[in-house]
């Protein structure tokens, strides 16, 4: 995709970062993952960030990313495929360059690293990156990475520049940021749910407040409740909820941890009391 179609893809529906699947040993597994991008791709979600945030980018190692990339992008069909980027420029403009040649649509740009970093060598980073590629840059707005109104008008062309909503479990957010104007967020638990997840979004687009509490106080309340339970649950009990629909997708990798017994038997009643795998 050209950058502009990129942007029409982002801004045209709900978007969701699947898990990376690791097998017993902790290595990357392309079948079980594969067969549940193409789950993902068979319900309403015009794009997928593969090796993203709840994928744990942050635990791959950057020779990983390409494959995970290429395994999404061999079963995605017409959803298009976007994927993590990050660490220190060179690094990332590594990372970019090699996601791009095995078909990536986009990358998303996630924080750099430890250190904060003045606006000019934000600037300098992310115009290195968008330089070194031909497809479009999502920049994560995060942390240590937070480019300020004039240092994005500096790096924009035309009016390519859109603003998606990404915090974990954004349907908590979602009527607030509808309100400021924001009309495209990503859903964790589409992981998991997708159905329920395209439910709520379609309720929330059409104005239908009604639906929208309903859900919200039967599943996403409840989902908060078990994901505030330990520091790293945004991307544990969202693979948890992947494993419970019968997916392969093994453990977290460390310096994460995985749910409890009893936290998964929460997870797995209250996926229970709605729609399970079709």
């Amino acid at each position: 995709m050209t950058p502009e179609q990129i942007k029409a893809a982002l801004g045209s529906g709900l978007l969701s970062f699947p898990v990376t699947h690791f097998d017993k040993d902790g290595r990357f597994a392309p079948e079980s993952y594969k067969a549940h991008v193409e789950w993902l791709a068979g319900y309403k979600a015009p794009v997928l960030f593969a090796a993203g945030g709840t994928g744990e980018f942050f635990s791959l190692k950057p020779d990983e990313i390409p494959g995970i990339v290429a395994a999404a992008k061999e079963v995605a069909g017409e959803t298009a495929i976007v994927s993590g980027c990050g660490y220190g420029t060179e690094m990332a403009v590594d990372i970019a360059r090699s996601v791009e040649r095995v078909g990536a649509d986009g990358i998303l740009l996630l924080p750099h690293y430890l250190i904060d970093a003045p606006q000019e060598g934000l600037y300098a980073h992310v115009k290195k990156i968008c330089q070194s590629v031909g497809i479009g840059v999502m920049v994560y707005n995060r942390d240590n990475s937070v480019l300020q109104a004039d240092t994005l008008a500096r790096l924009k062309m035309g009016d390519r520049l859109m603003y998606l909503g990404g915090m974990p479990t954004a349907e908590l957010f979602a009527e607030a940021y509808l309100g400021a104007g924001f009309t495209t967020y990503s859903s964790a638990v589409f992981n998991f749910v997708p159905g329920l997840a395209n439910e709520f979004y379609a309720a929330l687009r059409s104005g239908d407040r009604a639906t929208c509490e309903r859900i919200l106080n039967d599943f996403f309340y409840p989902f908060m409740a078990i994901r505030n339970r330990a520091k790293g649950y945004a991307v544990s009990a969202v693979k948890a909820g992947v494993r419970l629909q019968g997916f392969d997708a093994g453990p977290v990798r460390s310096p994460l941890k995985d749910l409890t017994g009893a936290e998964v038997e929460m997870l797995d009643a209250l996926i229970g009391s709605h729609k399970r795998k079709a």
